[in-house]
């Protein structure tokens, strides 16, 4: 029997998770070891099974809640775009900005590695510890609307979907041998290929 309160496996759960998000982001999920979250919490390694039956678990939760918090910057962000064109941009904007400053987004969109887990996940739903919500969709509102825009290049959302995950692979092109030599800011070559994307997805009047 669990010798700590309701009260207490909340906060030692919430603290777990936010060390994980922490260690994970670090060191990563291979160097990351459950005693160096429980050493940081402050429990037994033993003990951290009561919470999580894996650091495969804790890591699916982490990478949910990371996808959440983005999705909630790209909402914020989009919400400010007075046109359709300017949502976009500021959806690739922001998503870009994320997937480079966060090793955590980086692993979600860039390795996937949210879809190598995805058979541990089904595992643990299967089991009953742990219920997806729909804030655990990719799904964002937004780009059903832009499919349904007369003026967007596009209809069908999965291939849009597809499309902006592709894009999101140019962020490595800061780090890249390629052009060291150039005077070219990488920022200036990623605003470049933005409005470039931008302008390809919507349809020009005539």
């Amino acid at each position: 029997m669990s010798r700590f309160s309701d009260e207490d496996r909340e906060r030692i759960r919430s603290q777990l998770v936010e060390t994980g998000r922490e260690l994970f982001t670090q060191y990563g999920f291979e160097r990351t070891r459950i005693s160096d979250l429980t050493t940081e919490v402050g429990i037994g390694t033993s003990t951290f099974y009561q919470f999580f039956d894996s650091k495969e678990e804790l890591y699916v939760k982490v990478l949910l809640l990371e996808r959440k918090r983005l999705e909630q910057k790209i909402a914020e962000a989009v919400v400010d775009g007075e046109t359709p064109r300017e949502e976009v941009r500021l959806f690739l904007k922001t998503t870009l900005a994320e997937v480079q400053a966060n090793p955590l987004i980086s692993a979600l969109i860039v390795e996937g590695e949210l879809r190598t887990l995805q058979d541990q996940l089904e595992k643990l739903e299967a089991d009953g510890k742990f219920t997806k919500d729909k804030s655990s969709s990719p799904d964002l509102p937004f780009v059903e609307r832009w499919a349904e825009l007369d003026t967007f290049r596009f209809d069908d959302k999965d291939l849009i979907d597809q499309l902006f995950i592709s894009l999101v692979f140019t962020v490595r092109a800061r780090d890249a041998p390629v052009g060291a030599d150039s005077g070219v800011e990488y920022d200036q070559i990623e605003d470049a290929l933005i409005e470039t994307v931008v302008d390809g997805l919507f349809v020009t009047s005539k």
